[in-house]
């Protein structure tokens, strides 16, 4: 399917390159060799995902025709922006990048600075001037994300947007508001739009160090399969996979099936089943 106006014919499902954050070159091998039997020719990485950059790079030394690479830059000022695209770029062991994304730009005051004189914003169109990188992005995370990416698409015309999309998520009404008034815009715009944590069960009550995710996925095939088709049953909408690798061949499989999104009924019994809940309530913009 079409990426947008960036001409790449993207799989629906991207994958979400976290999962490699502090894996094995060994286990990193084997998980990224199961994209080419999946079909699944984009990756979706970031500076600040661990080891994810230096485990892809084996992987880009073959298969870089065949992939769409993007990743992220947390900084907020030019000069650490300019610093971090040519990191990921020797981190990755290529020389240019499909797409680079400013990290989680959510907060106000570092929405300001970023998109401001001297801000990131000017390292990441000098990078495709330069040719280091084809296109620009924006993501995010959070209850406020959905209305910051619109404040984001008016200043700059950015080629992709990401932000979480699960049917926790959308049951909120002001988030689900701004979700909708964005999607409007991008359509409108041919911006491409990725989501994020359509497999969310809810936050760790631990809080979430020693896990593979940050957030508690759901791991009922079944309930994976209808939050993929949460999310795939609507038309232009990519997903990322989780940052859990050991859910890849389940998110695969239940792409592979006719995304028919899920029913109310459906929905309402797994949110009582498995003790669902929005990871983002009025005022969390956090990780």
């Amino acid at each position: 399917m079409p990426f947008g106006n960036t001409g790449h014919l993207s799989s629906r499902v991207l994958f979400g390159a976290a999962a490699l954050f502090s894996m094995r070159q060994d286990r990193a091998d084997r998980l990224l060799e199961t994209l080419l039997e999946a079909g699944i020719n984009h990756i979706d990485t970031a500076a600040d995902y661990g080891e994810s950059e230096l485990r892809i790079a084996p992987w880009m030394k073959r298969h870089r025709d065949g992939f769409f690479l993007a990743t992220k830059t947390g900084a907020r000022i030019r000069d650490d922006a300019q610093e971090s695209i040519h990191r990921s770029l020797d981190r990755l062991g290529v020389d240019q990048l499909d797409l680079i994304q400013m990290h989680n730009l959510v907060d106000p005051a570092q929405w300001d600075v970023a998109m401001g004189p001297g801000g990131a914003l000017e390292a990441l169109i000098e990078a495709r001037d330069q040719g280091l990188v084809r296109f620009l992005g924006v993501t995010g995370h959070g209850h406020s994300v959905a209305a910051r990416h619109i404040a984001s698409l008016e200043r700059f015309p950015f080629d992709s947007v990401l932000l979480p999309y699960s049917a926790t998520m959308m049951r909120m009404p002001d988030y689900a508001a701004d979700f909708e008034r964005l999607i409007s815009l991008c359509q409108a715009r041919g911006v491409a739009v990725q989501t994020i944590k359509s497999i969310a069960r809810r936050r760790w009550d631990d809080g979430p160090g020693g896990h593979f995710s940050w957030y508690q996925p759901l791991t009922d095939a079944d309930a994976i399969a209808r939050g993929v088709h949460f999310a795939l049953s609507r038309p232009g909408f990519f997903l990322n996979s989780s940052s859990d690798g050991r859910l890849l061949p389940l998110i695969v499989s239940a792409a592979r099936t006719r995304a028919v999104a899920p029913t109310k009924k459906e929905i309402d019994d797994d949110i009582v089943r498995f003790a669902m809940q929005p990871l983002f309530e009025p005022g969390q913009d956090d990780i």
